[in-house]
């Protein structure tokens, strides 16, 4: 064996590629430099490059954008709120009075009867927040061995440390020296009911704090839940005392077609985890909803009341709630989330000639104005993506070879029929190459 097989070469000795000074998130770097579509403005739908672009924004940006760009009365609501407030904490006896009012409004919103808010900036550190709080809370009950969190194969929870660690999506786990930065966590399979029951005979209940589950898996590829699969999770978790932690950070406020998927799926939450779509993007701001069996403990009018030490400097960011509470009127008086129902029967029948006429479409997958087309593996989906660009639409590839579909609500039928008109233009170019 020579040296060069002991030692392989590394990334160091390969031609540096230099660009902007600002490290494009989750990419391969030399790929995506000089190749970046620069986003200056957006309205409505569409977002415009720098380079003259007019791109329909089929994916939402990051499945957020849900009443489109540039929405006058949300931009209106943060400066408004900027000239009176622009924040203030909401440690210990501070708090301010846009964050108290969106915190009332989501409880009376919240698929969790009497739920409590706990907020921050965005669904990562929700993520953190609720699996601190699950562990905590079986301290607190005298039970301390129910420490690990469960989470489903090619689940995506963010990528702060506790995001990272319990990632079904085992590229986002790799290279920090660990199996998991959080050492107590496990997988499960995406959609074998009895595979859970199994691997939670063979850790031990008595071990497990909760587990983590998106009822519509996002960046996983847009899996919808497999049949009575979290039916029999939620009967499991309560068997065996397990906390049920549902990440709507993409699913919540109207995405499926309810509020919370936890209506659509008819699922019963410790915590829900939110963000995204609570001001469609116009401000950083996410959270927690939190059951009564969790909260009340801490609320004991008692010196023996426990504190539950976490928060952070922008949690109840006063203009982040200001354009929250503005989002939410907009999204009732509108009458969007309906229109994600009617939206859901059109981009069904529409993916499903596609899957019909194209050969190369191998699966696709709908829940609400979510959509999945799984391509066959002899065509890369990052490089129909990019043909998608060329033809107007944005489309983003998921893992499994899947392209992303999650446009705003505020989408026309025909806008949507010609996304997928797209999709298969570039899916069909592809094949002739």
């Amino acid at each position: 064996m020579s040296n060069t097989d002991l030692h392989p070469p590394t990334t160091a000795t390969a031609p540096l590629v230099d660009g902007p000074a600002l490290w494009p998130a989750q990419a391969h770097t030399p790929s995506v430099l000089g190749r970046q579509l620069v986003i200056e403005r957006g309205e409505g739908s569409y977002i415009h490059t720098t380079d003259g672009r007019r791109l329909f924004d089929g994916t939402a940006g990051l499945w957020h954008a849900n009443v489109g760009h540039s929405h006058p009365e949300l931009a209106q609501a943060a400066y408004s709120q900027m000239q009176r407030l622009e924040t203030y904490h909401t440690f210990a006896r501070f708090t301010n009075d846009q964050a108290q009012a969106l915190g009332e409004r989501l409880a009376s919103i919240s698929p969790i009867e009497r739920s409590k808010v706990i907020l921050n900036s965005g669904g990562s550190d929700a993520i953190d927040v609720a699996c601190k709080l699950a562990r905590r809370h079986w301290q607190r009950e005298g039970r301390p061995s129910k420490q690990l969190i469960l989470s489903r194969e090619f689940a995506y929870h963010g990528l702060h440390a506790y995001g990272t660690s319990i990632a079904g999506l085992e590229f986002n786990r790799e290279g920090y020296g660990t199996e998991s930065l959080v050492p107590e966590t496990a997988r499960v399979p995406v959609h074998d009911a009895d595979a859970l029951e199994r691997i939670i005979h063979e850790i031990g209940a008595d071990t497990i704090a909760a587990i983590v589950t998106e009822p519509v898996q996002g960046t996983g590829g847009v899996n919808p839940p497999a049949p009575g699969y979290l039916d029999k999770l939620q009967r499991l978790a309560r068997e065996n005392d397990i906390l049920i932690i549902l990440d709507e950070v993409i699913t919540g406020f109207g995405r499926t077609g309810t509020m919370f998927a936890a209506e659509r799926y008819q699922v019963d939450p410790d915590i829900v985890t939110f963000a995204k779509g609570v001001t469609s993007g116009y401000a950083p701001l996410g959270g927690i909803l939190i059951s009564p069996r969790l909260w009340e403990p801490f609320y004991r009018d008692s010196p023996d009341t426990p504190v539950f030490r976490h928060g952070s400097t922008y949690g109840g960011h006063a203009t982040s709630a200001a354009v929250a509470l503005a989002h939410l009127d907009l999204l009732e008086r509108e009458q969007l989330i309906p229109r994600v129902r009617e939206l859901e029967t059109v981009l069904d029948q529409q993916l499903s000639a596609l899957a019909e006429r194209n050969s190369a479409v191998q699966d696709v997958r709908v829940a609400g104005l979510l959509g999945g087309v799984t391509l066959n593996e002899n065509l890369s989906a990052e490089r129909v993506a990019d043909e998608i660009i060329e033809l107007g639409f944005i489309s983003r590839p998921l893992r499994g070879n899947t392209l992303q579909i999650s446009p705003p609500f505020i989408i026309s039928n025909d806008e949507l029929i010609a996304f997928v008109n797209a999709i298969d233009e570039a899916i069909t170019t592809e094949m002739t190459r």
